[in-house]
């Protein structure tokens, strides 16, 4: 681990830029429809006294404008989150376009909004269609994958509604993507489902690992989401294995990359040839710091990190604090920077640490690698003083490893083909090759 203290140029040059973040605003805080097992948002009903969540109309408008007024940047990006935000209904996110055009001053702006799909009607999709949001369906794969963990409140599947939903907003024209959750039932299937999400037309996936620890609760309906270290936590069934997630990015890839480079886009793929391109990755568990993307309540509280709403991590509340002082708050930068000073020094050394950059801190629950475990070498790695104590490292850093180390090479080829100015889908006659006489 590298001293709490530490910044780097990069860190300086980064603070100095102006002012360009964004927020993920849950409009109804973790109220919603379904009740799906590994949802760790639920369980902000109990933080928040269980009241009904809703922003007002007054505290949407001040969002709206201080959000936009905070950014010193041409393009500002709403992203509607929940809970269910659909559960609001039209007319809010009406006034939402309206309070948008009202304080846009001449930026642009652009609307994006995840929703589990099962409210979705002609209604909102000619709402969508008129006013260009981009709707992110979540949708774990087929229809037993899926209604695994996704059921509603009543206990009922939820498969088939989604798939309505998807059917609807392809023929209003609405541009969607899908965000996936891997669980253990996904585990041995990735061709599977990623052959399901080609064919209902999502043509852009994010595959997001469950990893999750749970305590039961006596006053709760369901066992409660907690931070590892909680007394009597206890990994989550739907948790996928560092191994199953590795197998399952791998078995993905090996489709992609011989031939739908360019055609279609995997989230994790494209964040790992940034990587290699030393831009920046569009994920945020891939970059080297976080604390950019800020989550703002139904009521105005103001977080670091979606997966981080815990009161030790409050930065302020919007109706009593500009956004724009909350972002500059030191107390967001030091949680940004820990992202990197937390790691453990065998991450520091890995040759895929410019790649994975420690994943996201939420994952990092394991015990440090006994002595005299192998670790990935990397050139001119910093080794940084002797840390005071073994910082935990990450729970899927195996699997990780593994889809790292097996593809390299093709990220490699398509590194050099953007640096000759032609298209990474020249990769695939390549992949194709080297594949046959690898016997996959």
């Amino acid at each position: 681990m590298i001293n709490s203290s530490t910044i780097t140029l990069g860190d300086a040059v980064k603070e100095s830029r102006p002012t360009a973040f964004s927020t993920m605003v849950k409009p109804a805080g973790s109220a919603c429809n379904l009740d799906c097992s590994y949802c760790y948002y639920l369980d902000k009903t109990i933080q928040y006294g269980g009241k009904e969540a809703v922003m007002s109309d007054a505290l949407l408008e001040e969002y709206i404008r201080q959000y936009i007024t905070a950014n010193a940047v041409d393009t500002v990006t709403f992203c509607w989150h929940g809970g269910e935000p659909l559960l609001l209904g039209l007319d809010f996110y009406r006034k939402a376009v309206g309070f948008q055009r009202k304080y846009a001053s001449g930026k642009r702006i652009i609307n994006t909004i995840q929703t589990n799909a099962t409210l979705i009607d002609e209604n909102w999709c000619e709402f969508f269609r008129m006013n260009n949001f981009l709707v992110g369906v979540s949708l774990d794969g087929p229809w037993d994958i899926h209604d695994g963990f996704r059921l509603d409140k009543l206990g009922r599947p939820t498969w088939e509604r989604v798939m309505a939903s998807v059917e609807t907003l392809k023929r209003f024209g609405v541009e969607f993507n899908t965000l996936s959750v891997v669980n253990s039932r996904c585990e041995g299937r990735g061709k599977e489902i990623y052959s399901f999400f080609k064919s209902i037309g999502s043509h852009y996936m994010q595959f997001l690992p469950a990893v999750e620890h749970v305590v039961d609760r006596p006053d709760f309906h369901r066992p409660v989401i907690v931070s590892p270290e909680t007394p009597g936590a206890m990994l989550a069934p739907w948790s996928v294995s560092a191994k199953g997630y590795g197998e399952f990015l791998k078995d993905i890839f090996d489709e992609w990359v011989v031939s739908d480079v360019g055609e279609y886009y995997v989230q994790m793929f494209d964040a790992t040839l940034a990587q290699y391109c030393n831009v920046r990755p569009g994920v945020c568990s891939m970059c080297e710091t976080c604390g950019d993307c800020l989550v703002v309540e139904h009521n105005g509280d103001v977080y670091n990190c979606d997966h981080f709403v815990y009161p030790e991590y409050l930065l302020g509340n919007i109706k009593e604090r500009p956004l724009v002082d909350i972002y500059n708050d030191p107390k967001r930068f030091r949680f940004g920077v820990a992202k990197r000073t937390g790691l453990p020094r065998e991450c520091l050394k890995c040759r895929f640490y410019f790649a994975c950059r420690g994943e996201c801190p939420k994952h990092r629950f394991l015990a440090p690698a006994p002595v005299g475990e192998p670790v990935e070498p990397a050139v001119g790695s910093p080794a940084g003083p002797a840390a005071p104590f073994v910082p935990a490292r990450n729970a899927l850093c195996a699997g990780l490893k593994d889809y790292f180390r097996y593809t390299q090479p093709y990220f490699e080829k398509m590194r050099d083909l953007l640096l000759l100015k032609k298209a990474p889908a020249g990769v695939m006659p390549w992949a194709r090759k080297r594949m046959s006489e690898n016997g996959r």
